[in-house]
């Protein structure tokens, strides 16, 4: 029987070295949002974020940011933050809303974006997009690296009717005619209208 303990790597695979963030070397598939809060004067701020997604079965939505960005300042003092789902016939919008502010403090791209109040929060909703999220602040979690993980409660939810699912219409049907736009790290994005259901074990509990 060998005593030799030295792993290799399986065929055809190479080893990532840990020196640099690996997110870069490989293609990953990520949600493409929009999260909205307010500066101190009452201005709209809005910046795409792709590490963005549900933290739970419940309605808690979370995503990562930088502590220099407005956002997370602006979100901790206020407490609140929206997040917004474009459409693909949003891409340009939702690419220069990444622009930065100029040095008196205005970012006219943000002149391509319309707002309306939100319901149950002191913030904005971005007209166009497909699905609304209104959240509280619950806690940010600091020290990963240089970000911060912010952990919002989701209390009020808009949803386009189109997004909606329904027992008389199969997903396939629904994304077909109201595609989602993703993010495709690092620098692309996709529009998936094509999906196939996921072959669930019989057992399969979450």
């Amino acid at each position: 029987m060998s005593t030799d303990t030295t792993a290799t790597e399986p065929a055809g695979y190479v080893q990532v070295p840990l020196d640099r963030p690996v997110w870069e070397r490989f293609p990953i598939v990520a949600p493409l949002v929009l999260v909205a809060t307010t500066e101190p004067d009452g201005s709209p701020d809005v910046a795409p974020k792709h590490l963005a997604m549900p933290v739970s079965w419940q309605n808690w939505f979370g995503f990562v940011c930088h502590p220099n960005h407005g956002t997370l300042q602006n979100l901790q003092r206020t407490g609140v933050f929206t997040v917004g789902y474009p459409s693909p016939s949003m891409l340009l919008e939702t690419s220069l809303s990444a622009a930065p502010r100029g040095q008196d403090g205005s970012k006219p791209t943000l002149e391509m974006l319309h707002f309306t109040p939100a319901t149950a929060v002191d913030g904005l909703l971005i007209e166009g997009c497909r699905l609304h999220l209104e959240c509280e602040v619950e806690q940010v979690v600091a020290g990963l690296g240089e970000n911060s993980l912010v952990i919002g409660k989701v209390v009020a939810v808009h949803a386009s009717q189109n997004m909606m699912r329904r027992i008389d219409r199969d997903d396939h049907d629904l994304l077909r005619d109201c595609p989602l736009l993703v993010y495709v790290h690092p620098g692309r994005v996709a529009t998936i209208d094509e999906t196939d259901a996921f072959p669930y074990h019989l057992t399969f509990k979450r």
